[in-house]
C-alpha cells in the first residue's frame, strides 16, 4: 500500500520535472494545429527524425555491444589485472563528449556525419553500459551458468542463453542513459556537423529565440523519448534482482583465455588508444601553443570553483528529489508509480536551451526574484539530469530487500530507525553513484547554463565552448584539462562502486 506521505513527496517532484513539457505544450497550443501541422509534416522533420534515430540506434548499439563484451572479459575471463583494466576502460567517463569530438576533429578534420558521431558517442558513453553490466555480472550466482555448461553448452553459449537474459535490467538501464544523452546531445554533434533534433532546435532558438518551429521540434523529441521510456519499461519486465537466502552467490570460474590472452590485451590497448590516446594527444598538442596567462590562478581557478559548486549543489538536490520516486518505483510497483517515475525522464530528452527558456519564462512571470539566480540554474539541472540519478537510485534501493526491513521492524525498530540503520547504509553506495553521474553531467552542461547562470558566473564547459566555437583551440585546451581533472573524483566514485568484489 502506498503511503500518502510518500505520494506527497513524489507528485510535486514529477510535476516540477514536467515544467518544460508544459511550456512546450502551452507554446504549441497557442499556435494551434493549423500552425503546427506545416512545421511538423515537412521533409526537414523526416530528415532530422531519421538522423536522430540513426544516431541513437547506432550509438546505443555500439555502447551495448562494446560495454557488454568488455564487462564479460573483466568479470568472466582470466584476463590478467582485471581490476586495473576495469579502471582503465572506465576512464573515458572523465572526458566529456564535446571534448572527444574536439579532439577527433583536430586530428581528423574530415570526420563528420553519422559515422563520426557514432564513433565519438560510442567511445564517450560505453562506460555507462560497462559499469552496470560488470556490477550485475559480479552479483549473479554462477550456479545456473555452470549447470548450462555441465549440460554441454560452451562458455559463450551458456553466457548468451543463461546469463545475458539476467543482465537485461542493467543492459536496458545503461542503454537508456546512452540514448537520453544522445537525444539531447548538442556540443559534440554540432562540432561533427550532423544535424539532429537537438542541433536544429538550438539553431531555431538562436535565429528567433522563442521560435514556434523550435517548440514543434521539441514536441517531436519529447514523443521520441516517451516511446523510448515506454519500450524500456515493457522490456525490463517485473523481475526482481535482489537475492535473499542462505549462503552467498557462487562466484563464477573464469574462462581461460589461453592463447587469446595476447590478442585480447592488444585489442584493449587499441581501444584505450582511441578513447583516451586521441584526446590526450590533441589536448597536449594545443596546450603547447597556450600562453601562460591562460593558466593564471585568477583566470582558471574561479571557473573551476564555480563549476564544482554548481555540480555539487545540483547533485545533492537531484538525489534528494529522486530518492522518494525511486523508492516508490521499487517498493510500490504499479501503474501510478511507473507514470510518476517515467515522467521525470521526458524533460531530459529536451535540449538544455528549451529547459532554460521554459524556466526563464516561468520565473519572469511568476517568480521574478529567482531570475538569474543559482537556484534557477540548479532547478534546470534537476529537470535535465534526474534520470541519471534515478537509474542508480532504483538499483541502490533494489539492493535492500524488503524482507530486511520487515525483520528490523519485527525486532522493534520504528520505520525511521529501520530506514536509517538498514535501508540507507545498503543503498548509500548506489546513491553516491547517482550523485556522481549528476555531477559529471552538470560539469559538462552548456546551453541551460548559458541562459540561467547568474551574471558573471562562468563554467569550464561554457568557457571551453566559447573558445572552441571561435576555433581558438589553444585557449580551449586549459578548460578541457580542467573539465577532465574535475571529472576524475566523480568517475572514481562510480568506478569504486562498480568494482566492489572484482578479482585483482
Amino acid at each position: 500500500m502506498r503511503s500518502p506521505r510518500l505520494l506527497a513527496l513524489c507528485v510535486p517532484v514529477a510535476v516540477f520535472a514536467a515544467i518544460p513539457l508544459l511550456y512546450i505544450a502551452f507554446s504549441t497550443a497557442q499556435v494551434g494545429w493549423s500552425g503546427i501541422r506545416p512545421l511538423v509534416f515537412r521533409p526537414l522533420i523526416g530528415e532530422l527524425l531519421g538522423n536522430t534515430l540513426a544516431l541513437c540506434g547506432t550509438g546505443a548499439a555500439g555502447c551495448v555491444v562494446l560495454g557488454t563484451a568488455l564487462a564479460w572479459l573483466v568479470e568472466r575471463t582470466s584476463l590478467p589485472g582485471r581490476s586495473a583494466w576495469l579502471a582503465a576502460l572506465s576512464a573515458p567517463l572523465t572526458i566529456p563528449a564535446f571534448i572527444n569530438s574536439y579532439a577527433w576533429i583536430t586530428v581528423r578534420p574530415d570526420l563528420h556525419g553519422l559515422a563520426g558521431s557514432t564513433l565519438v558517442a560510442t567511445l564517450s558513453y560505453y562506460p555507462l553500459v560497462l559499469l552496470p553490466v560488470a556490477a550485475a555480472l559480479r552479483g549473479l550466482d554462477a550456479a545456473a551458468e555452470e549447470s548450462a555448461r555441465s549440460l554441454g553448452s560452451g562458455p559463450l553459449r551458456a553466457f548468451a542463453r543463461v546469463t545475458l537474459p539476467r543482465l537485461r535490467p542493467a543492459l536496458l538501464g545503461g542503454a537508456l542513459l546512452v540514448t537520453l544523452h544522445l537525444l539531447a546531445e548538442y556540443g559534440a554533434i554540432e562540432q561533427l556537423r550532423f544535424p539532429t533534433f537537438a542541433t536544429a532546435i538550438i539553431a531555431q532558438y538562436q535565429s528567433t529565440f522563442a521560435s514556434t518551429a523550435a517548440n514543434a521540434l521539441a514536441a517531436v523529441l519529447v514523443l521520441c523519448c516517451l516511446a523510448l521510456v515506454t519500450a524500456e519499461v515493457l522490456l525490463r519486465g517485473r523481475a526482481r534482482l535482489n537475492r535473499l537466502g542462505s549462503g552467498a552467490p557462487r562466484p563464477a570460474v573464469p574462462v581461460r583465455l589461453g592463447p587469446w590472452t595476447v590478442p585480447v590485451v592488444l585489442a584493449l590497448l587499441g581501444l584505450l588508444g582511441l578513447a583516451l590516446g586521441v584526446p590526450a594527444y590533441s589536448v597536449g598538442h594545443w596546450l603547447s601553443y597556450t600562453g601562460g596567462e591562460q593558466w593564471a590562478p585568477g583566470v582558471l581557478l574561479p571557473v573551476v570553483l564555480s563549476t564544482a559548486r554548481l555540480g555539487l549543489l545540483a547533485a545533492a538536490v537531484t538525489v534528494l528529489a529522486g530518492f522518494p520516486l525511486a523508492w516508490l518505483a521499487v517498493r510500490h510497483r504499479g501503474g501510478l508509480s511507473t507514470v510518476l517515475e517515467r515522467s521525470t525522464y521526458l524533460s531530459s530528452a529536451v535540449p538544455g536551451v528549451v529547459v532554460g527558456l521554459a524556466l526563464v519564462g516561468v520565473s519572469i512571470r511568476y517568480a521574478r526574484p529567482l531570475y538569474q539566480t543559482t537556484a534557477l540554474a540548479v532547478a534546470a539541472y534537476v529537470m535535465l539530469f534526474l534520470p541519471r540519478a534515478m537509474v542508480s537510485l532504483r538499483a541502490a534501493i533494489g539492493q535492500a530487500p524488503p524482507a530486511l526491513d520487515e525483520a528490523s521492524r519485527g525486532l522493534g525498530r520504528t520505520a525511521l530507525g529501520t530506514f536509517a540503520r538498514v535501508t540507507l547504509p545498503l543503498s548509500a553506495p548506489g546513491t553516491l553513484a547517482g550523485a556522481a553521474l549528476v555531477f559529471l553531467a552538470v560539469s559538462t552542461e552548456l546551453t541551460a547554463t548559458l541562459l540561467l547562470a547568474p551574471i558573471g558566473t562562468h563554467t569550464l564547459a561554457t568557457e571551453f565552448w566559447s573558445a572552441s566555437s571561435e576555433i581558438d583551440y589553444p585557449r580551449a585546451a586549459p578548460y578541457a584539462v580542467g573539465l577532465i581533472l574535475l571529472s576524475m573524483p566523480a568517475a572514481y566514485l562510480l568506478l569504486r562502486q562498480s568494482t566492489k568484489g572484482t578479482a585483482p
